[in-house]
């Protein structure tokens, strides 16, 4: 019977971290349409955040949510240790940005790093924020109740 009180806390997490997820997704996607815009020779047509590729990536997020929620209440459990939450976001931030940084072409002249390190500072920087509001979604829905958080001794 705890196993399945866990479990479906772990759910409820889960779900806050995919909303949270993918309402920072939402925010950076809207973010870099509206900087597109505003400093690209992009004509609006051209640039559209539902295509179908957004929408994969969508996907992507709101799963890589659900699993950082599942991950984050047990890295968490009842203590309150900031390098812990902060670990967290960051390995799931990183490892997320840097898959995308690996698939986006990197400069092989080391004179135009500096211009195209940007966008791949960027990556990173968007990927810790989705993460980071995730975290903090599921502290607050720890906080008031929402969610109970993994007890260090409980059995899974």
């Amino acid at each position: 019977m705890n196993q399945m009180l866990e479990r479906l806390e772990s759910f409820k997490a889960a779900t806050i971290a995919s909303f949270c997820s993918i309402l920072a997704f939402t925010i950076t996607n809207q973010f870099s349409a509206y900087v597109l815009l505003k400093y690209s020779i992009f004509n609006a047509k051209y640039i559209n955040i539902f295509d179908s590729r957004s929408l994969l990536s969508a996907a992507i997020v709101l799963f890589s949510g659900f699993l950082f929620g599942v991950t984050y209440r047990y890295i968490v459990r009842d203590d309150n240790n900031f390098q812990l939450k902060a670990g967290g976001v960051m390995a799931f931030g990183l490892v997320r940005g840097l898959a995308q940084v690996n698939m986006t072409v990197i400069p092989s002249d080391i004179n135009n790093l500096g211009h195209d390190a940007l966008p791949l500072i960027l990556l990173l920087a968007e990927n810790i924020f989705l993460f980071g509001l995730a975290a903090l979604g599921l502290d607050v829905a720890i906080r008031v109740g929402w969610v109970k958080p993994f007890k260090a001794g409980a059995i899974v």
